[in-house]
């Protein structure tokens, strides 16, 4: 009777999401999944889980705890930056039913995600007042999987906890990361119940788990955990559905706006939707986006995406930033693995004024109305994403957003908020000149609402035309590609650097 039931209690929870597969995906579940099944039997399928999608993973025996193996971001991206890892943590809620607890803990080469006075420690001796090692240790390869036992004094509950326990580096094996953040994965963790409970129940009819966005040219297309898209952002789920436009007004020049698209057509492709971005780069380098997006990355791509006069313009006003061809370089890494990600480029640099607005909006729409089933992520400055009418210089102008919301059916407009630190700004020069810019890296004032990225809609339309914000926390200055190099961004071969104040050299005003 109780697996009767139980079937019954699957068909409806399936019944539920599998009305908008893509979307339920997406969104942060608000509860937790409950397995009715005692810990010790749930267990076994959960390491089988990891083990099918080929996620490595290190395990204390005994406890029901593993830990998966580091993964870095997009696909393995080598401009990436960040490092993922799941804490999986079983837990028994009662005699008969047990949960799972996933934490994903991320890491950067650098300081961005370290708090003010926390320095990680990730010397050999960091797990101190471990117990001793297990006796089924005695073969090299129970030493991989077997760590330190915990004092039962002190009975561990957090993921950090865990993280001691398991995850202490090892001679060779350690990890040179400069900052750290654990958070829960309710996503992962609903992922995990939705593949796992059907084996349980022995369910031969269960539905299958949610496919990812395939590109058209794939072979066959990864699974939905084989590619790391970072942590879920909140509230992504209720936006990203087919046909619909979601219109960032981003404050160019920053290293976190680039990386929140990349996540966001990482994460929606993952979840079953094909994505198209589009970016306020000049019309004439469609062809050359194009080309490195199904290239397979190396120099002399890159140097081909890079020659382009763009990125060597004397008005570097952050679209051509490091970021942002690091991000061209994720997003070529996602197609590459076999998901529907697709760039669109519309600037009209030529058109001035209400010109150029009514020419980024026909691209626009033309590239909708080709591909209406696609979800699109349009990324411009915050001028040109607004939605109503009028600008203080301007009380007629029209901004391409306003056009874009009046042609098409599901066109959502957000602004950028952000906590405080620097961007890539060119401004007036400090002598007043209009027909001169100086730029350079500039302190940024903002409103700190925590660490993670979320997507937050108002319930009416701000006076500037917006329906809410997306919220990318701290912000650091990314300056121009080439003043990286070359090729590559990032790369010491074949490139030359220059001195480090050359970035804030005045450029001439040539718009």
């Amino acid at each position: 009777m109780r697996s009767a039931l139980y079937a019954v209690m699957l068909v409806s929870t399936w019944v539920g999401l599998g009305c908008a597969a893509h979307r339920s995906d997406l969104e942060i579940p608000d509860r937790e999944a409950i397995y009715d099944r005692p810990l010790d039997e749930m267990w076994p399928e959960v390491r089988e889980f990891f083990t099918r999608n080929k996620l490595p993973f290190r395990e204390d025996r005994g406890s029901r705890v593993l830990e998966t193996e580091w993964r870095q971001e997009f696909g393995g991206s080598k401009v990436s930056g960040f490092f993922h890892r799941y804490m999986v943590v079983g837990r028994r809620e009662t005699p008969t039913t047990s949960k799972l607890q996933i934490f994903r803990i991320t890491k950067s080469q650098n300081k961005t995600l370290a708090n003010s006075g926390n320095q990680v420690d990730w010397s050999p001796t960091r797990a101190w007042g471990m117990g001793p090692r297990s006796e089924m240790s005695g073969k090299s390869e129970d030493d991989y999987m077997v760590e330190p036992t915990q004092p039962q004094s002190a009975p561990l509950t957090s993921s950090e906890d865990w993280e001691e326990v398991i995850a202490a580096p090892r001679g060779e094996n350690s990890f040179f990361a400069e900052s750290a953040q654990g958070q829960r994965d309710l996503v992962m963790e609903w992922r995990v119940f939705r593949e796992v409970a059907p084996k349980l129940a022995k369910e031969v009819n269960a539905p299958k788990p949610v496919q990812v966005a395939k590109a058209p040219n794939a072979k066959e297309a990864p699974s939905q955990v084989a590619i790391e898209c970072g942590l879920p952002i909140i509230g992504l789920g209720k936006q990203a559905k087919p046909g619909a436009m979601l219109l960032l007004g981003e404050l160019h020049g920053t290293q976190e706006v680039p990386r929140f698209v990349a996540q966001t057509s990482c994460q929606s492709a993952v979840a079953g939707l094909p994505v198209t971005v589009g970016l306020e780069l000049p019309l004439e380098n469609q062809g050359r986006v194009d080309a490195f997006l199904d290239s397979q990355g190396e120099e002399g791509d890159w140097l081909k995406l890079m020659e382009a006069p763009f990125w060597r313009s004397p008005y570097p006003d952050g679209r051509g930033s490091e970021a942002m061809a690091n991000m061209l370089e994720q997003l070529r890494q996602l197609r590459s693995q076999g998901l529907d990600v697709d760039v669109v480029v519309f600037d009209h640099p030529k058109a001035n004024g209400q010109q150029r607005e009514d020419a980024m909006a026909a691209t626009l729409i033309h590239q909708v109305e080709s591909a209406p089933k696609r979800f699109y992520v349009v990324l411009s400055g915050n001028i040109h994403s607004r939605t109503k009418k009028g600008l203080p210089w301007n009380k007629d102008h029209r901004p391409m957003g306003l056009l874009l919301k009046q042609q098409l059916d599901d066109v959502v407009a957000l602004d950028m908020a952000y906590d405080s630190g620097t961007a890539w700004i060119c401004s007036v020069d400090s002598q007043g000149k209009r027909d001169r810019l100086d730029c350079g890296v500039r302190e940024t004032k903002g409103k700190n609402n925590g660490e993670r990225y979320f997507v937050h809609t108002w319930d009416s339309v701000n006076s500037e035309g917006y329906h809410g914000v997306f919220y990318v926390g701290s912000v650091n200055a990314s300056a121009p590609a080439v003043h990286r190099g070359l090729g590559r961004p990032g790369a010491d071969d074949n490139t030359n650097h220059p001195a480090p104040d050359e970035g804030w050299k005045l450029a001439e005003f040539g718009r």
